[in-house]
């Protein structure tokens, strides 16, 4: 119980590693703008291995987790129940403690995506092309079918990462085009590109570019920022979103999952997010 007497209820990111994470920085936020008094939201390190012992010793008075690197599929294995977009994106970002302690799944990352593209002016049924094709790859390709986009070209560093991605893109009912990295600068004529790759990897794109009236650019990176990518299409015009307006548009769907509480206060969220951000 916490000093108000409301029962106490209890959320978190879980990773590894974890210390800089800035969700509880949102979450915490959230719970404060909402009026739950009772919340709290943390951050707990934890390997994947690791995860299943630590979810079972979990009480009542957890409502919800977050889910990052290297947990998102391991997370989805353990749910007893899990949305489609989760199923066919193949990884979990979010837990949400159900009737009876059953944990159900979801990808809020794609989501968070498709409301960050949206709100940069993103129009329906896009062409998209995509760089990479990791966790945040699959996460792009549920985006893009949620925005009505029906091929998307994907621009990998490794064959291989293309091939994994082929599974996804046939749950989602999307055709992929495959293109060599090198092929990459040619490949940016697309309503929306984002690009999933660490940080480094592209930043020699940013010259090579010629970036088209209309599109949107969605680079997951967010520290440093800009990326020159970023930068470069800024400078021409290009509407940007970054990892850290992913990061909170995420977190929304979370915050509104664990608490019932709609629409979560992303007033209060933002500024404590960007905030933050800025001091590091």
């Amino acid at each position: 119980m916490n000093s108000a007497g409301r029962p106490s209820r209890r959320a978190a990111v879980l990773g590894k590693p974890i210390a800089h994470s800035l969700s509880p920085v949102i979450h915490n936020a959230g719970f404060a703008a909402a009026g739950l008094t009772g919340w709290s939201y943390v951050a707990i390190e934890c390997a994947e291995a690791e995860l299943a012992a630590l979810i079972d010793g979990l009480d009542a008075s957890w409502a919800g987790l977050s889910l990052t690197m290297p947990l998102k599929e391991e997370a989805l294995r353990l749910a007893a129940t899990a949305t489609s977009v989760a199923r066919a994106t193949g990884a979990a970002n979010t837990l949400v403690r159900g009737e009876g302690g059953a944990w159900h799944a979801d990808n809020t990352d794609v989501a968070g995506m498709v409301r960050v593209l949206r709100d940069a002016g993103l129009g329906a049924s896009p062409s998209v092309t995509v760089l990479g094709g990791g966790g945040t790859g699959r996460a792009a390709l549920g985006a893009a079918a949620e925005l009505g986009a029906t091929e998307v070209t994907v621009v990998t560093r490794r064959p291989e990462a293309y091939e994994e991605l082929l599974p996804a893109a046939s749950v989602l009912g999307l055709s992929l085009v495959g293109a060599s990295w090198t092929a990459a600068p040619s490949r940016f004529a697309a309503d929306a590109v984002i690009s999933t790759v660490p940080k480094g990897a592209a930043d020699h794109l940013a010259a090579a570019v010629s970036w088209r009236p209309g599109t949107v650019l969605f680079d997951a990176i967010y520290d440093p920022w800009p990326t020159p990518l970023a930068a470069s299409a800024a400078a021409a015009g290009v509407p940007v979103v970054s990892g850290l307006d992913l990061l909170l548009g995420q977190a929304l769907s979370q915050f509104e999952q664990f608490t019932g509480v709609r629409p979560a206060p992303e007033a209060a969220m933002r500024a404590a997010l960007f905030e933050a951000a800025s001091r590091r």
